[in-house]
């Protein structure tokens, strides 16, 4: 059972980034996955003129909601010309949905939600209740819903 799941779940991730690539190739741009041992980048994406280049880090979920799991690395990693694009894959018939997100607001909100989750999770003798490497990403109201001029490609 455990072994479907992790299938399951590479699958969806893998899926996610060949989404991710033909969406930014339909686009006109130039985008290639990388190596799947690449820290931090599941995709590099340029202008067809070779002027600006991005890293894309990809998220997906298979379930129809706007949140996403990822590790602490994501609040200390913000460069400039780094994005995150969440993926919902919703319904196999349907078009993914792409939330498209620059690091520097990832790691900002992700810090801020991970610090405001801890202070809620204190013990009944006030102790600290742990730290957890999880952290999570939200776009409840899809404000960066297809936002791929944010790319600036």
């Amino acid at each position: 059972m455990k072994i479907k799941l992790k299938k399951q779940s590479i699958l969806t991730g893998v899926a996610g980034e060949y989404f991710v690539a033909a969406e930014l190739s339909r686009r006109g741009f130039i985008a290639s996955i990388t190596l799947r041992n690449t820290r931090g980048m599941d995709i590099l994406a340029t202008n067809l003129a070779g002027t600006r280049s991005i890293t894309i880090q990809c998220k997906t979920t298979s379930k129809d909601k706007n949140s996403w799991i990822l590790n602490e690395k994501c609040e200390d990693f913000a460069p400039p010309n780094h994005f995150y694009i969440f993926v919902t894959l919703g319904n196999v018939e349907s078009r993914p949905n792409f939330h498209i997100v620059p690091s520097r607001i990832v790691a900002t909100r992700v810090k801020t939600g991970h610090s405001n989750w801890r202070r809620r999770r204190k013990r009944k003798d006030g102790k600290d209740a742990g730290e957890t490497a999880v952290r999570q990403f939200q776009d409840l109201n899809n404000e960066f819903l297809e936002k791929w001029s944010l790319l600036k490609l």
